[in-house]
Formats: C-alpha cells, sequence, structure tokens
C-alpha cells in the first residue's frame, strides 16, 4: 500500500519561472526575427516598466505572504495552509500574475510588442500546466474552505 501523495500533480518538469523566461525569450527572438511594424511611443515604454515593478512586487509579495503562514511557495510541494491574506485577496495565483506582467512588460519596456501577443499563449499554457493542478489539489486538501475562497477570488485577476 503505498502512501497518499501531498502535493499537486504538477509534471516534475514544469516551472513557472521557467515557463515565463520562456515566454520572455520566445518575445524577444520573435522581436528580432519578426519586428511587428508598429512602433512602440514612450508611454507604453513607461507601462511596460510599470509592468515589470508591479509583476515584482505582486510575486514578493505573495512569497512574503506564503512565509509568513510558513508554507510552500513551490507548485510541487506540499501546502500546509491556505493563505487569503495580502494579495491573495485579489488574485489566488499572485505569484504567476507577476510573470504575467513581466512577460508583457519587460517587452514593452524595450520596445517590443511580443510579450503582449504571447502573453494569453502564457496564462493558457499557466492554466493548462500548473493552474488547474493547484486547484484540484488545493479542493482537495481544503475542501469547502478553498471551494469559499474560489467562489470569491479570481484566478488571475
Amino acid at each position: 500500500m503505498t502512501p497518499e501523495i501531498d502535493r499537486p500533480d504538477i509534471h516534475p518538469l514544469v516551472h513557472p519561472p521557467l515557463l515565463a523566461l520562456f515566454h520572455l525569450c520566445a518575445a524577444y527572438l520573435l522581436g528580432w526575427a519578426l519586428p511587428l511594424p508598429v512602433g512602440v511611443p514612450a508611454p507604453v515604454h513607461y507601462a511596460g516598466f510599470g509592468l515589470v515593478i508591479a509583476g515584482l512586487l505582486s510575486g514578493f509579495s505573495a512569497v512574503i505572504e506564503l512565509r509568513k503562514a510558513q508554507t510552500t511557495f513551490d507548485p510541487h510541494g506540499s501546502v500546509r495552509q491556505l493563505v487569503t491574506r495580502g494579495m491573495y485577496r485579489f488574485s489566488r495565483n499572485p505569484i504567476y500574475l507577476g510573470f504575467l506582467m513581466m512577460v508583457i512588460g519587460f517587452p514593452l519596456f524595450s520596445g517590443n510588442y511580443w510579450g503582449l501577443c504571447l502573453a494569453p499563449v502564457y496564462a493558457a499554457m499557466m492554466n493548462r500546466l500548473v493552474i488547474t493542478l493547484e486547484e484540484s489539489y488545493l479542493e482537495g486538501k481544503f475542501q469547502e474552505q478553498y471551494v469559499e475562497y474560489k467562489s470569491r477570488v479570481r484566478r488571475w485577476l
């Protein structure tokens, strides 16, 4: 008899920061190989910088809340408690939201719209490869508490 595994069933080779990095690299590669024929005005550059800062703040503040709760921020790890404070009041996935903002923001800041174009692909991959599996795990572990949280806080924002 095998003991029940207390962690999400996320493939061990899937790591959210690497997915974000892959999409960032793809945006820059596409910007080099297939530059879009649209200029990026200065306010959009600044908006890109703002998104990067917001993404970093979202991710760091979420990690701080997880640390305060003495639970893991590793998507392959066992969660000790459901965190609903801080950024988790606005998004069930503030770290992944932060990555998304950076996938859009870094390229925009450097004059490249490809991050904006790839953002829906990144979000779909995260939903399919990570988030739905985490949600299934959390619902099984925290049951009604997680269902109630899920009913009042959106997945992304």
